[in-house]
């Protein structure tokens, strides 16, 4: 995730740019709600157009695991999307909670790492492993190591 993330600082930062300069944005909290809405669009069409096309991103290709429907085929287009989409339901109750409680600073951090942490503990009980996101999305995650062969010879 943290990979994930270093690769997408530069996708983030020259969509950022653009969208200044479309808007003329002189300030960071200027049209705030709309830059948002700019960068899921683009951090989305950045994961849609990775998984629809070969199942990995970037990330995914260095740790070697690929997103495929359940039979193991790529994904269509649609179902990147709503993964996508889904995906980011850890998010939800989090901010709910930040909104409702009006919570500041660290407690609203906590609010979204205890978010995180539950979303993370539903791959944790799903009995294949899988997060709930993939789940809904009818999607899985899968292991692309290439098999070793056990009668070869290691290299020099």
């Amino acid at each position: 995730m943290v990979y994930e993330a270093m690769l997408l600082f530069g996708i983030v930062f020259a969509s950022d740019w653009i969208f200044d300069v479309l808007t003329q944005s002189r300030h960071a909290l200027a049209l705030r709600h709309a830059r948002q809405f700019w960068l899921f669009l683009v951090i989305g069409m950045y994961f849609v157009f990775c998984w629809s096309r070969s199942g990995q991103t970037l990330a995914m290709q260095t740790w070697r695991i690929r997103v495929v429907d359940l039979d193991g085929g790529k994904l269509p287009l649609i179902k990147a999307i709503v993964r996508y989409c889904l995906a980011w339901m850890w998010f939800l109750p989090a901010t709910a909670l930040v909104y409702q409680l009006g919570l500041k600073q660290w407690q609203m951090v906590l609010a979204i790492v205890a978010g995180l942490i539950g979303w993370a503990l539903t791959a944790h009980f799903d009995k294949n492993g899988q997060f709930l996101h993939d789940r809904l999305a009818k999607t899985r995650l899968i292991d692309v190591t290439p098999a070793t062969d056990s009668n070869s010879s290691p290299r020099p």
